[in-house]
Protein backbone atom coordinates (compact mmCIF):
# COMPACT_ATOMS: atom_id res chain seq x y z
CA UNK A 1 0.00 0.00 0.00
CA UNK A 2 0.97 3.63 -1.06
CA UNK A 3 2.61 5.61 1.89
CA UNK A 4 0.12 8.67 3.24
CA UNK A 5 2.17 11.78 2.53
CA UNK A 6 -0.56 14.32 3.68
CA UNK A 7 -3.01 15.91 1.26
CA UNK A 8 -0.96 17.96 -1.11
CA UNK A 9 -2.42 17.54 -4.41
CA UNK A 10 -5.39 15.08 -2.87
CA UNK A 11 -8.93 15.52 -3.45
CA UNK A 12 -10.57 15.96 -0.40
CA UNK A 13 -14.75 17.09 0.19
CA UNK A 14 -15.89 18.13 3.02
CA UNK A 15 -19.55 18.99 4.33
CA UNK A 16 -19.84 21.74 6.77
CA UNK A 17 -16.90 23.94 5.57
CA UNK A 18 -18.81 27.40 5.21
CA UNK A 19 -18.10 28.48 8.94
CA UNK A 20 -16.81 27.03 12.13
CA UNK A 21 -14.50 24.23 12.25
CA UNK A 22 -15.19 23.12 8.97
CA UNK A 23 -13.85 26.11 7.34
CA UNK A 24 -11.15 26.25 9.75
CA UNK A 25 -10.50 23.14 8.69
CA UNK A 26 -10.70 24.02 5.18
CA UNK A 27 -8.14 26.80 5.33
CA UNK A 28 -5.52 25.15 7.11
CA UNK A 29 -5.91 22.04 4.58
CA UNK A 30 -6.10 24.48 1.49
CA UNK A 31 -2.36 25.41 3.06
CA UNK A 32 -0.97 22.34 3.17
CA UNK A 33 -1.97 22.01 -0.94
CA UNK A 34 -5.44 20.07 -0.86
CA UNK A 35 -7.56 20.24 -3.63
CA UNK A 36 -11.04 21.20 -1.88
CA UNK A 37 -14.33 20.35 -3.02
CA UNK A 38 -16.59 22.04 -0.63
CA UNK A 39 -20.43 20.98 -0.24
CA UNK A 40 -22.76 23.84 1.27
CA UNK A 41 -26.09 24.95 0.95
CA UNK A 42 -26.21 28.35 0.82
CA UNK A 43 -24.21 29.94 -2.50
CA UNK A 44 -23.69 33.42 -0.51
CA UNK A 45 -21.96 31.56 2.08
CA UNK A 46 -19.75 29.14 -0.03
CA UNK A 47 -18.70 32.17 -2.05
CA UNK A 48 -17.52 34.00 0.82
CA UNK A 49 -16.27 30.58 2.53
CA UNK A 50 -14.35 29.58 -0.94
CA UNK A 51 -12.68 33.24 -1.07
CA UNK A 52 -11.16 32.77 3.04
CA UNK A 53 -9.68 29.32 1.61
CA UNK A 54 -8.11 30.89 -1.66
CA UNK A 55 -6.70 33.74 0.51
CA UNK A 56 -5.24 31.23 3.07
CA UNK A 57 -4.13 28.70 0.66
CA UNK A 58 -2.50 30.64 -2.13
CA UNK A 59 -3.14 31.80 -5.45
CA UNK A 60 -2.38 28.38 -6.87
CA UNK A 61 -5.22 26.82 -4.36
CA UNK A 62 -8.04 24.82 -5.86
CA UNK A 63 -11.29 25.13 -4.30
CA UNK A 64 -14.42 23.76 -6.21
CA UNK A 65 -18.39 24.81 -4.55
CA UNK A 66 -20.54 22.04 -4.82
CA UNK A 67 -24.41 22.91 -4.02
CA UNK A 68 -26.76 20.56 -2.08
CA UNK A 69 -29.01 20.80 0.96
CA UNK A 70 -28.24 17.55 3.11
CA UNK A 71 -31.54 17.79 4.85
CA UNK A 72 -32.88 16.21 1.40
CA UNK A 73 -32.00 12.79 0.28
CA UNK A 74 -32.62 13.65 -3.48
CA UNK A 75 -30.13 16.45 -3.17
CA UNK A 76 -27.41 14.60 -1.64
CA UNK A 77 -27.79 12.09 -4.32
CA UNK A 78 -27.49 14.67 -7.10
CA UNK A 79 -24.53 16.33 -5.36
CA UNK A 80 -22.78 12.73 -5.24
CA UNK A 81 -23.42 12.25 -8.79
CA UNK A 82 -21.56 15.38 -9.52
CA UNK A 83 -18.88 14.62 -7.30
CA UNK A 84 -18.27 11.24 -8.92
CA UNK A 85 -18.78 12.87 -13.19
CA UNK A 86 -15.95 15.47 -11.89
CA UNK A 87 -13.52 13.03 -9.96
CA UNK A 88 -11.38 10.15 -10.50
CA UNK A 89 -10.20 9.72 -7.23
CA UNK A 90 -11.60 10.98 -3.73
CA UNK A 91 -8.85 10.86 -1.23
CA UNK A 92 -10.64 12.08 1.86
CA UNK A 93 -14.11 12.40 2.49
CA UNK A 94 -14.75 14.50 5.74
CA UNK A 95 -18.02 14.68 7.12
CA UNK A 96 -18.76 17.38 8.95
CA UNK A 97 -21.68 19.16 8.96
CA UNK A 98 -24.35 19.29 11.31
CA UNK A 99 -26.50 20.57 13.49
CA UNK A 100 -29.43 21.14 16.48
CA UNK A 101 -32.63 21.91 16.48
CA UNK A 102 -34.38 23.04 19.33
CA UNK A 103 -38.09 21.75 18.18
CA UNK A 104 -38.86 18.61 15.87
CA UNK A 105 -38.91 19.45 12.25
CA UNK A 106 -39.71 16.87 9.35
CA UNK A 107 -37.42 16.70 5.98
CA UNK A 108 -38.67 16.45 2.75
CA UNK A 109 -38.61 12.94 3.35
CA UNK A 110 -40.78 13.29 6.24
CA UNK A 111 -37.75 12.16 8.37
CA UNK A 112 -36.87 14.36 11.66
CA UNK A 113 -34.20 16.67 10.89
CA UNK A 114 -31.74 16.96 13.02
CA UNK A 115 -30.86 13.20 12.42
CA UNK A 116 -31.39 13.34 8.61
CA UNK A 117 -28.41 16.10 8.71
CA UNK A 118 -26.31 14.96 11.43
CA UNK A 119 -27.04 11.13 10.77
CA UNK A 120 -28.41 9.92 7.71
CA UNK A 121 -26.32 12.47 5.52
CA UNK A 122 -23.14 11.13 6.00
CA UNK A 123 -24.63 8.09 5.69
CA UNK A 124 -26.01 8.39 2.34
CA UNK A 125 -23.17 10.64 0.80
CA UNK A 126 -20.42 8.25 2.05
CA UNK A 127 -21.95 4.79 0.66
CA UNK A 128 -22.71 6.67 -2.76
CA UNK A 129 -19.14 7.74 -2.68
CA UNK A 130 -17.97 4.59 -1.40
CA UNK A 131 -16.68 2.62 -4.44
CA UNK A 132 -14.95 5.71 -5.53
CA UNK A 133 -13.04 6.20 -2.23
CA UNK A 134 -12.32 2.74 -2.17
CA UNK A 135 -10.57 2.88 -6.00
CA UNK A 136 -8.28 5.98 -4.74
CA UNK A 137 -7.01 3.65 -1.83
CA UNK A 138 -5.03 5.09 0.44
CA UNK A 139 -7.96 7.12 1.47
CA UNK A 140 -9.58 8.28 4.53
CA UNK A 141 -13.06 8.91 5.23
CA UNK A 142 -14.10 11.29 8.56
CA UNK A 143 -16.80 12.14 10.89
CA UNK A 144 -17.30 14.83 12.98
CA UNK A 145 -19.15 13.42 16.28
CA UNK A 146 -19.46 15.09 19.86
CA UNK A 147 -18.95 13.87 23.80
CA UNK A 148 -22.68 15.26 23.60
CA UNK A 149 -23.38 11.03 22.70
CA UNK A 150 -22.52 10.09 26.43
CA UNK A 151 -25.70 9.61 28.11
CA UNK A 152 -27.46 8.56 24.62
CA UNK A 153 -29.03 5.63 23.30
CA UNK A 154 -30.02 4.80 19.69
CA UNK A 155 -34.27 5.16 20.09
CA UNK A 156 -35.22 1.82 17.53
CA UNK A 157 -38.08 2.56 18.60
CA UNK A 158 -38.89 5.51 17.78
CA UNK A 159 -36.10 6.52 15.25
CA UNK A 160 -38.12 9.29 13.87
CA UNK A 161 -38.85 11.11 17.42
CA UNK A 162 -42.02 11.04 17.19
CA UNK A 163 -43.35 10.61 20.83
CA UNK A 164 -41.14 13.45 21.95
CA UNK A 165 -38.71 15.84 21.47
CA UNK A 166 -36.93 16.50 24.72
CA UNK A 167 -33.99 18.84 25.92
CA UNK A 168 -34.68 21.64 23.64
CA UNK A 169 -33.26 19.32 20.99
CA UNK A 170 -29.72 18.09 22.48
CA UNK A 171 -30.92 14.35 23.51
CA UNK A 172 -31.64 14.20 20.30
CA UNK A 173 -28.16 15.55 19.08
CA UNK A 174 -26.78 13.36 21.30
CA UNK A 175 -28.43 10.39 19.60
CA UNK A 176 -27.23 11.41 16.13
CA UNK A 177 -23.81 11.87 17.36
CA UNK A 178 -23.91 8.56 19.06
CA UNK A 179 -25.18 7.57 15.50
CA UNK A 180 -21.99 9.09 14.00
CA UNK A 181 -19.57 6.66 15.95
CA UNK A 182 -21.49 3.65 15.33
CA UNK A 183 -21.48 4.49 11.54
CA UNK A 184 -17.65 4.75 11.89
CA UNK A 185 -17.51 1.53 13.38
CA UNK A 186 -19.23 -0.66 11.33
CA UNK A 187 -17.95 1.58 8.09
CA UNK A 188 -14.39 0.43 9.31
CA UNK A 189 -15.59 -3.17 9.73
CA UNK A 190 -16.77 -3.11 6.40
CA UNK A 191 -13.68 -1.40 4.88
CA UNK A 192 -11.30 -3.96 6.27
CA UNK A 193 -8.45 -4.40 4.17
CA UNK A 194 -9.65 -1.89 1.80
CA UNK A 195 -6.42 0.67 2.27
CA UNK A 196 -9.31 3.06 3.55
CA UNK A 197 -9.55 4.00 7.12
CA UNK A 198 -13.05 5.26 9.09
CA UNK A 199 -12.75 7.44 12.15
CA UNK A 200 -14.67 9.93 13.92
CA UNK A 201 -13.39 12.72 16.33
CA UNK A 202 -14.82 14.99 18.61
CA UNK A 203 -14.16 18.98 18.74
CA UNK A 204 -14.50 20.18 21.94
CA UNK A 205 -17.29 23.32 23.03
CA UNK A 206 -16.13 25.83 19.93
CA UNK A 207 -16.90 29.14 20.30
CA UNK A 208 -18.66 29.03 16.08
CA UNK A 209 -22.09 29.55 14.57
CA UNK A 210 -23.55 26.01 16.52
CA UNK A 211 -27.39 26.29 17.80
CA UNK A 212 -27.26 29.81 16.97
CA UNK A 213 -30.50 29.01 14.37
CA UNK A 214 -32.70 28.24 17.66
CA UNK A 215 -33.70 31.81 19.29
CA UNK A 216 -32.32 34.46 20.37
CA UNK A 217 -32.17 32.85 24.19
CA UNK A 218 -29.98 29.95 22.54
CA UNK A 219 -28.11 32.59 20.78
CA UNK A 220 -27.67 34.65 24.17
CA UNK A 221 -26.83 31.84 26.33
CA UNK A 222 -24.08 30.87 23.62
CA UNK A 223 -22.73 34.26 23.68
CA UNK A 224 -22.09 33.82 27.30
CA UNK A 225 -20.50 30.32 26.99
CA UNK A 226 -18.14 31.63 24.15
CA UNK A 227 -15.37 33.11 26.72
CA UNK A 228 -14.94 29.44 27.63
CA UNK A 229 -14.83 28.11 23.80
CA UNK A 230 -11.89 26.68 22.22
CA UNK A 231 -11.73 28.59 18.67
CA UNK A 232 -12.80 27.36 15.71
CA UNK A 233 -8.75 26.83 14.94
CA UNK A 234 -8.06 24.36 17.78
CA UNK A 235 -11.28 22.78 17.19
CA UNK A 236 -10.53 22.29 13.51
CA UNK A 237 -6.78 20.30 14.56
CA UNK A 238 -8.12 16.82 14.93
CA UNK A 239 -9.62 17.04 11.99
CA UNK A 240 -6.52 18.01 9.83
CA UNK A 241 -4.77 15.73 11.51
CA UNK A 242 -6.74 12.92 11.15
CA UNK A 243 -6.78 14.06 6.99
CA UNK A 244 -2.96 14.72 6.86
CA UNK A 245 -0.64 12.56 9.68
CA UNK A 246 0.81 9.24 8.53
CA UNK A 247 0.96 8.31 12.02
CA UNK A 248 -2.81 6.50 11.68
CA UNK A 249 -2.28 4.75 8.52
CA UNK A 250 -3.14 2.04 10.49
CA UNK A 251 -6.16 3.75 12.47
CA UNK A 252 -9.34 2.59 11.74
CA UNK A 253 -12.82 2.95 13.83
CA UNK A 254 -11.48 4.91 16.54
CA UNK A 255 -13.41 7.53 18.15
CA UNK A 256 -10.37 10.77 18.79
CA UNK A 257 -10.17 14.06 20.94
CA UNK A 258 -7.77 16.18 20.54
CA UNK A 259 -5.27 13.57 18.00
CA UNK A 260 -5.82 11.10 20.93
CA UNK A 261 -8.03 8.20 20.57
CA UNK A 262 -10.55 8.15 23.19
CA UNK A 263 -12.99 5.35 24.24
CA UNK A 264 -16.59 6.08 24.15
CA UNK A 265 -19.42 5.70 25.48
CA UNK A 266 -20.58 1.82 26.42
CA UNK A 267 -23.41 2.56 24.17
CA UNK A 268 -21.43 3.49 21.41
CA UNK A 269 -18.78 0.39 22.10
CA UNK A 270 -22.39 -2.14 21.21
CA UNK A 271 -21.01 -3.37 17.44
CA UNK A 272 -24.61 -5.05 17.20
CA UNK A 273 -26.52 -1.77 17.67
CA UNK A 274 -23.91 -0.76 15.08
CA UNK A 275 -24.95 -3.16 12.51
CA UNK A 276 -28.48 -2.59 13.58
CA UNK A 277 -28.26 0.86 12.33
CA UNK A 278 -26.44 0.69 9.29
CA UNK A 279 -29.23 -1.65 8.23
CA UNK A 280 -31.99 1.14 9.47
CA UNK A 281 -29.86 3.55 8.13
CA UNK A 282 -29.74 1.65 4.65
CA UNK A 283 -33.73 1.41 4.54
CA UNK A 284 -34.40 5.35 5.69
CA UNK A 285 -31.76 6.16 2.83
CA UNK A 286 -33.91 3.75 0.08
CA UNK A 287 -30.27 2.28 -0.71
CA UNK A 288 -30.06 -1.40 -2.34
Amino acid sequence: MQEWTGVAGKRVIITGATGGIGLAAARELARRGALLSIVARSESRAADAAAQIRAAGGPATEVEVLHADLGSQASIRKVAEEILAKHPKIDVLANNAGGVNSSRRLTEDGLELTWAVNHLAPFLLTNLLLDRIRGSAPARIITTSSSAHHGAHIPFDDVNAERGYRAGGFSRYGQSKLANILFTTELARRLEGSGVTANCFHPGFVASGFNRNNGALMAFGMTLARPFARSTTRGADTLVWLACSPDVSSDTGGSFANRKRKLPSAAAQDSAAAGHLWELSAEETHLA
